[in-house]
């Protein structure tokens, strides 16, 4: 069984033109793990993060998730308020598996975006209406994880709105659990009426993600 990894990722908001955008960026093909995705900024949790953390998990997840993005984008955010609002851990399966604290932050002029031309290779600003319709038209390649913040956030009018949903509900924690049906992949989440059994077709409570041939599609019933 792997290791399962601790790492930070930061969904990186600002107001463009009175649209909400986010920051993604793409890892580039000859990494090993996500190559070729748009993912948020972010990566692991390393030794050094816990210094001065009081061995905290999520002080050290937001030093992490800092220095990680002046590594990826030359950008400092070392001053916004970063905000936890969900842990998902990779399934089972996975060569790398990784346990990863999901922040959130508003960034106003903090200078151009600089990719760092190793791990990361490109970057787009785009509204998640945007980036869910990129991703149908097969030209953004993202994760489960990423699809569903993105899902959450094209509800919300404005960063006000998406804070203070986030903030409204409690922590999310996922581990998922992957389906192979006859109609393609399904990803069961924690709530889903089949998630223990492992049923996709059981009645009851949704919360999963459907792999279809136009990509990802999230359904969590409001609880």
């Amino acid at each position: 069984m792997s290791a399962i990894r601790p790492a930070a990722t930061v969904v990186l908001l600002r107001e463009n033109r009175g649209n909400v955008e986010t920051l993604l960026l793409q890892r580039q093909a000859a990494v090993q793990f996500a190559s070729g995705m748009w993912v948020f900024p972010g990566g692991r949790i390393d030794e050094t993060d816990f210094d001065g953390a009081n061995n905290d998990i999520v002080s050290a997840a937001k030093k992490a998730a800092i220095r990680e993005t002046r590594e990826e984008t030359g950008l400092d955010i070392a001053d916004c308020t970063l905000e936890l609002f969900a842990h998902w851990t990779t399934p089972e399966g996975e060569v790398k598996r990784y346990a990863t604290w999901f922040l959130i932050a508003a960034i106003g002029a903090h200078g151009d975006v600089i990719v760092d031309g190793g791990e990361i290779g490109a970057y787009r600003w785009l509204t998640p209406a945007a980036a869910i319709a990129t991703h149908r038209a097969g030209d953004l390649k993202i994760m489960p994880p990423t699809f569903t913040v993105l899902h959450e956030m094209n509800s919300c009018a404005n960063i006000a709105a998406i804070f203070a949903m986030y903030r409204a509900r409690p922590l999310l924690e996922i581990h998922p659990r992957r389906i192979k049906t006859e109609a393609g992949l399904i990803t069961l989440y924690n709530g889903d009426s089949g998630y223990d059994s492992g049923d996709t077709a059981l009645p009851g409570t949704r919360h999963r993600m459907l792999h279809l041939t136009d990509g990802l599609h999230y359904v969590r019933d409001v609880e």
